[in-house]
């Protein structure tokens, strides 16, 4: 029985390092992100992941509309804005 637990011993370990350094980590950050899509509200500046800057117009379930222009406005998935690339424009007003 001790042989087998020390056997094992190196998996877990493995395991146990695996989770702390890659699970964790993501787990973390996913969280982030859908706490900051809950709370995104009509008038912010946001980015999406694909480097779209725009203003929020318009919240339907999951699709958010941005003005990118005074006259343009386009429709994306409320998963498609960045919380990292929204962050990175703090300070910055990019739409006046």
């Amino acid at each position: 029985m001790d042989g087998m637990l020390a056997q094992m011993f190196p998996f877990l370990l493995i395991f146990v390092i695996m989770y702390f350094f890659f699970l964790r980590p993501q787990i973390k950050k996913q969280k982030e992100q859908n706490n900051f899509l809950a709370n995104i509200a009509k008038g912010d500046q946001v980015a999406t992941g694909s480097g779209m800057i725009g203003r929020i117009t318009k919240i339907e379930d999951q699709v958010v509309e941005l003005q990118l222009d005074s006259k343009s406005f386009v429709k994306v998935l409320k998963s498609a804005v960045s919380k990292e690339a929204t962050e990175s424009l703090k300070g910055k007003n990019y739409l006046d």
